[in-house]
């Protein structure tokens, strides 16, 4: 089962693939001041949602980093008759490869969304943002974090992630702060967010299922679907947080 597939079929109905509300997210963008003339740059763009209410606020030009190709067709449609087509551009590559061949110091926003991974971890996904950012420019990031000590039983089904992997929403912060980051925001997402994402992350698949009973994937999807809701509401519910950070780039 290819994973690509099953993330896009489990987001299909969300707004923006994370536990944080739309109000939230849009409240957030209020919080940045940019022009016509600014940059943005968003690593791991997938849908790219975020990236088009910008342009269409604030009609900035934004460059969305994304392997997934099938991610990318849909962010097109998405910005078709909402964007201008120049406005966005997309760089379909691995996250280390991409992030060389964008300018340095160039943007004045810099995003990361619920994909530090694909830098190797919040901190080294700061240091990447913190070099391609102005100074007095922005940097928007969406990481998990521990909302209290995960047990070994919720640890093994994520597939053994180690507990050091996320840290709590405090050190999120502090992460910042140690690279010379002035934070200037945050929200997590409080249950009912939670619970809104979950479950339609989990009845998209099991709709997309029943929908498409052929699809050779199909039972393989939902034995992962029905595992991770248990996880989800045995353990995950208590334990896993999610928040964005807004930092500003001040050296």
């Amino acid at each position: 089962m290819d994973r690509n597939k099953f993330s896009a079929i489990a987001h299909r109905n969300h707004a923006f693939s994370n536990p944080i509300s739309e109000t939230k997210m849009m409240k957030m963008l209020e919080m940045i001041s940019l022009d016509s003339l600014d940059t943005v740059i968003d690593i791991g763009s997938g849908k790219s949602e975020l990236i088009i209410r910008l342009i269409e606020k604030y009609n900035v030009s934004a460059t969305g980093i994304e392997l997934y190709e099938g991610a990318i067709k849909e962010a097109k449609r998405n910005a078709n008759g909402r964007i201008p087509d120049d406005r966005l551009e997309f760089i379909v590559d691995d996250a280390r490869t991409a992030i060389d061949k964008c300018i340095k110091e160039g943007y004045e926003l810099g995003m990361c969304i619920g994909s530090t991974h694909a830098l190797g971890g919040l901190e080294s996904t700061l240091q990447t943002l913190n070099r391609v950012v102005k100074k007095n420019g922005y940097i928007l990031i969406g990481e998990g974090y521990w909302k209290q000590s995960p047990s070994k039983e919720y640890l093994a089904a994520l597939g053994g992630v180690d507990e050091s992997e996320l840290k709590t929403h405090a050190e999120n912060v502090m992460v910042g702060e140690d690279l010379g980051l002035v934070p200037l925001w945050s929200y997590v997402s409080n249950d009912d967010e939670w619970d809104e994402y979950e479950w339609l992350y989990s009845s998209s698949i099991e709709n997309y299922c029943q929908e498409n009973p052929d699809d050779p994937d199909r039972d393989a999807m939902l034995n992962r679907i029905r595992t991770w809701r248990t996880t989800y509401l045995k353990w995950g519910r208590d334990t896993l947080g999610f928040g964005l950070y807004l930092f500003r780039k001040s050296i």
